[in-house]
This record gives C-alpha cells, structure tokens and sequence, in this order.
C-alpha cells in the first residue's frame, strides 16, 4: 500500500513538473516581443503579456536589429560590429539566426566580406533584405538556404535603416550621413532615385497604405514626408524635439515619433500632420514596435534598460518591461497557430 501510495505521489510530482515545464516554454497566447540587446550581445526573448524575460541568447558583436520570419520560428539579427554609424570601429559580415522554440544560436549566415549590416525586413517573397553599409547597398537573402543571393545598390553611403512596401515592390534606405532616402526595385534589383532630404537624416518608416515615407532631419525638430509616386518630400512636420525614429499605426491615423534628447513620445495627427500629444519614456529611447491589432506600442529604452508600454486606445502609459541597458532592436513573433 505504501509503496503504491509513493509511487502515485512520484507520478503526481512529475506531471506537475512536465506541466510546469512545459508552461514556461510555450509562448503566450498573443506571442512574444524580440529584442536585440547591442551592450550584451544578446538577443531576449519576452513574454510582454506578463513582463518578464523567457531567455537570453548570445549574439556577435554587436547585433542592434532583430526580425522574426513569419512562422515564428526564427530570429535574424545583422551583426553589425562595435561602433556606430560612420565611426571607426569593427566590421560585421554576418547574420546570425535564432531558433526561437529551441530558444539558441542555430546558425550563422556569412555575408562574404565585412558590410555593417544592419537592418533587416522580410518581403511577401519570402526573401531576407538586410542593409550592407560598407556596400553602399542591400543585401538579399534566400532564408532557407542562407546564401545571399543579390546587392542591390543604394547609390549612397550609410544606408542604415530599410522599410519595403507591403507589396513587396519597393524598398527604402534611409543613407544617415548622406542625408538621403534612396528608393529601389525589388523586382529588378536595381536603384530607382535618391531623395535628398537633410544634411544627415536617421531611421525611416512607411505608411500602412505605402503612399508616404517619414525620415527623421537630425540637425532640426522636424519629419520629412515624402510621396513614394514622385519620390519628393513633399512635407514637413515640426516637431518640439529632433526625432530619431518612428512607427505610423496600422489604421493611418496616427505616426508615433521617439526623442531620445528630450525622452519625449510624440504623436502626431497624420491629417493635419501636427503633434497633439506628447509622452514621457525611458531614457535614450531608439526604436518603436506596434503590436500587430494596433492596440499597443512598444518603445525600446536603450539607455534606461526598459520597454515602455503604450496603451494606443487610452493614450496611457502602462507599466513599463524591465530588462537590461543596451536594449534596442523590437519585433513581434506571433504564437504559432
């Protein structure tokens, strides 16, 4: 009787285990938040629903960006090297892969010569654009056999920062010392034009609808916008800070702009293209996501080591995920259905 009340209570223990076990791995139900952490060298993976960090796994020196491919089971982050943009400093030539369900390094895709990679976007083809800054160009991945298979030039230096159209026709760089976007064909592989916009820009992003570009003039507080059918700035929004960069919501409404200077949130009215609410986050504040649904946005806090949370249909800050400083690069992987 003993013996087979010790053995119930062994199975029961187990199960537990295995159920706990199990629960810790599984991502959560809306999916998890990716982030490149460029003072670590490593890329976290979170449970944002909760705010707390499920795994950390080391990366080169230094990864600052991260996308998920769309099954959600493997994170790309360029290896960018040890400086920042036009600084001396090491070279990367790689992109390093992260199985996400095994939560380790799978793989390391090498690039060939040394290039700064940096941004990386997956387009509707199912291939891995990634900036290459020493190129003056992109790079174009075939995922499934690592191999690169194209350049397509950008005509400029320091092409840091990439968007694509959501028909995978186009590609934008923002070239930050050049202070130009430069648009390209994806299908042919080839440079359209350069946009000249500032004397040094940073970072870019792309309307839902693909009519409008936004860049960032670092020398003034102000956002060109530039109409991707004649590929000219056509606008301007002023600003109570320089922005470094920005995210527009889903729905075309909104354009969210991060002032790392001021840690300052600015939400501009895409209609009137003026700012109508301003927010606190943390300190060197460098990249911003939004949660697929356009409920929520995620500003990473480079210096302060936290991702801000950001209510969009209240316009309230929620309780921020504490992590760790070097925090910068988001994406979103969604639970596998």
């Amino acid at each position: 009787m003993l013996a087979r009340l010790s053995l119930l209570l062994v199975s029961i223990m187990f199960l537990t285990s295995a159920m706990l076990r199990d629960a810790r791995s599984a991502p959560p139900a809306g999916g998890l938040l990716v982030v490149a952490n460029q003072k670590e060298h490593t890329v976290l993976v979170v449970d944002p629903d909760n705010r707390r960090e499920l795994a950390k796994i080391s990366v080169g020196v230094n990864g600052h960006e991260v996308i998920v491919s769309k099954d959600s089971r493997f994170a790309y982050v360029p290896i960018y090297g040890n400086s920042g943009v036009g600084r001396p400093g090491t070279d990367g030539s790689t992109v390093d892969v992260i199985d996400l369900q095994e939560r380790k390094l799978a793989a390391t895709i090498d690039l060939g010569k040394p290039l700064r990679p940096h941004r990386a976007e997956f387009g509707p083809d199912g291939l891995l654009y990634v900036t290459a800054e020493l190129a003056n160009a992109v790079d174009v991945i075939d995922p499934s056999t690592r191999k690169v298979l194209a350049e397509i030039p950008t005509g400029e230096p320091q092409s840091h920062m990439l968007v694509l159209s959501s028909d995978g026709r186009r590609g934008y760089t923002a070239n930050v010392g050049a202070g130009s976007v430069s648009a390209l064909d994806l299908a042919k592989r080839n440079l359209i034009t350069t946009i000249p916009v500032a004397k040094s820009v940073q970072r870019i992003s792309i309307s839902a609808d693909g009519l409008r570009i936004f860049t960032h003039d670092q020398d003034a507080p102000r956002i060109a916008v530039i109409d991707t059918a004649t590929n000219k700035v056509t606008n301007w929004i002023e600003l109570p800070n320089v922005a470094y960069a920005s995210a527009p919501t889903p729905d075309g409404r909104w354009l969210l702009a991060v002032s790392p200077g001021a840690n300052r949130l600015h939400v501009v009215d895409l209609q009137t293209l003026k700012v109508v609410r301003s927010l606190e986050v943390p300190e060197k504040s460098s990249e911003i996501l939004i949660r697929p649904g356009g409920e929520i946005a995620y500003v990473s806090g480079t210096g302060a080591g936290k991702i801000a949370v950001l209510d969009l249909r209240s316009w309230k800050m929620q309780l921020p995920i504490d992590l760790t400083p070097g925090v910068d690069g988001l994406a979103w992987a969604p639970a596998p259905r």
